[in-house]
């Protein structure tokens, strides 16, 4: 802990500086007008079209499920004319999955009431969406929607789904070509516990993906080891069961990032209580160092998400979190900013980007290096959905690395595989996941970001979850600034 804590203490001027006014960071409003739909929760985005640049849906309390077509950084609403719904039950989750195999990125959003059903839109070549709940079994009735994982657990190739539950049991659907099987209880993480949020991540890096869920209403959290067969909660052995809450209190999204730069894994959870930060390391072994980070306040905190958004090379913290205002809702969000370890929260006397609730999401919607932000607020009366361009300067944007992970097809599939980076010398300069969508009512189907204190060359090595265990790629050499604009490509190997 004495490098945290130097870290930390390294930081302390910039801290005092700060405290009499806002940090001035480097983000401006998009569109505002454009996306000023009250009630919005949910922000979700894919190359639906696959032009080379992210899309973006949104859904909410009137039920419309909201498309914005990127064209090359602008903005366009095409839900309406593509066949997707105006209204409907309020819905809370969305996630795209290519469910079928085409290379089409699929949409399926889940309602806040049980009495309503999940609804998947099947993605026509990038000209419509056809409903196809029906024909694919995936209306998951009586359910309570928080959030939707797309995921390859039993590593055939084809992606599964799992669908939280906020009032009653999670259920894991198993994906046989194109049509959706329920995994029986016995054999899935089906937790009873009141689930919001639900991140995928090998642990124990034994090749395939293990659960963390995040539970609410006083419940313990779990973390459930996929045995192949079975799943086994063991949470609480690891000490990640977040046990002696009251009823206020309770886990809600949860983040998957490497805070430390060390090539493990590590977890945050935001929670109506104190938040948690799990710090991973050999054995599958995590210690809650949330407190010693600067992260561990006392919030009720919603959503969250990892990202470097100054590119210097350590992944920074946003966080949703409101607060009552009478009988109004107010954010109080946090942007930790990572000073190598150690986390500092620019919007503690607020700022620009303290407008949010529910679902966040680090993306470089523009392909200019630099990530943007996007947000969402349920509440507000001007509400929506708030999307924030990165404003920084062009050279130091470009000091930056994205990597895109197809399967051996070419499809984005491979939710749950790592990306690692290191220098000339072999030493780790950091870790992604491609995202499981693990945050609350948030997801992205995009490309994994490093921003770099440098543009030296690096290695690339890229670990598939598989039968028999990790498939490495290595790619070596790599060049950043000959990937500006672009992404590096990495494909799982042929079997």
């Amino acid at each position: 802990m004495m490098r945290r804590a130097s870290a930390l203490a390294l930081l302390l001027p910039f801290v005092t500086a700060a405290a009499a006014q806002p940090a001035q960071l480097p983000f401006e409003p998009v569109q505002s007008a454009l996306f000023a739909i009250p009630g919005t929760l949910a922000n979700a985005w894919a190359d639906y079209d696959r032009d080379g640049d992210l899309d973006l849906a949104l859904v909410g309390q009137s039920g419309a499920v909201s498309l914005y077509r990127n064209d090359r950084g602008s903005f366009v609403s095409v839900g309406e004319a593509l066949g997707l719904p105006l209204s409907g039950p309020e819905m809370r989750s969305a996630s795209w999955g290519d469910y079928d195999g085409d290379g089409w990125p699929d949409l399926l959003v889940g309602p806040t009431d049980k009495d309503h059903s999940s609804r998947l839109f099947r993605n026509v070549g990038g000209r419509r969406f056809a409903d196809v709940t029906a024909e694919t079994g995936l209306a998951i009735p009586g359910r309570s929607a928080r959030h939707t994982n797309w995921i390859d657990f039993d590593n055939d190739g084809d992606v599964d789904l799992y669908a939280t539950d906020r009032a009653g049991e999670n259920r894991l659907y198993r994906n046989d070509g194109g049509r959706f099987a329920l995994v029986p209880s016995d054999r899935a993480p089906a937790d009873m516990r009141p689930t919001v949020g639900a991140c995928w991540l090998d642990y124990d890096r034994d090749g395939d993906l293990d659960l963390f869920t995040a539970n609410q209403a006083g419940a313990t959290d779990g973390l459930w080891r996929n045995d192949g067969d079975r799943f086994v909660d063991v949470a609480a052995v690891l000490g990640m069961d977040n046990a002696g809450r009251t009823k206020d209190e309770g886990g809600v999204g949860c983040a998957v990032g490497d805070f430390d730069n060390d090539g493990y894994l590590d977890l945050f959870v935001p929670n109506y209580g104190r938040n948690a930060l799990y710090r991973g390391g050999p054995g599958g072994s995590f210690a809650n160092v949330a407190a010693q980070a600067g992260v561990g306040v006392d919030n009720h905190a919603v959503g969250a998400a990892f990202g470097d958004y100054d590119n210097d090379g350590w992944a920074d913290l946003m966080v949703t979190s409101y607060v009552r205002s009478g009988s109004d809702l107010q954010p109080r969000d946090a942007l930790f900013r990572n000073g190598g370890g150690a986390f500092v929260d620019l919007l503690a006397n607020g700022g620009i980007v303290n407008v949010a609730d529910h679902g966040v999401q680090w993306v470089d919607y523009d392909r200019d290096g630099a990530l943007d932000l996007s947000l969402t607020d349920s509440f507000g009366k001007e509400g929506g959905h708030i999307l924030f361009r990165n404003t920084m300067p062009g050279d130091a944007a470009r000091r930056s690395l994205s990597v895109l992970v197809l399967d051996a097809r070419g499809r984005y599939t491979r939710a749950g595989a790592e990306v690692r980076l290191y220098d000339a010398a072999g030493g780790i300069l950091g870790t992604r996941q491609v995202e499981t969508a693990g945050g609350y009512s948030s997801q992205s189907m995009g490309p994994v970001h490093f921003g770099l204190k440098a543009s030296d060359p690096v290695t690339v090595e890229v670990s598939f979850m598989a039968k028999g265990g990790r498939r490495t790629v290595k790619v070596a050499g790599v060049r950043p600034q000959a990937y500006a604009g672009r992404s590096l490509v990495v494909r799982q190997p042929a079997r």
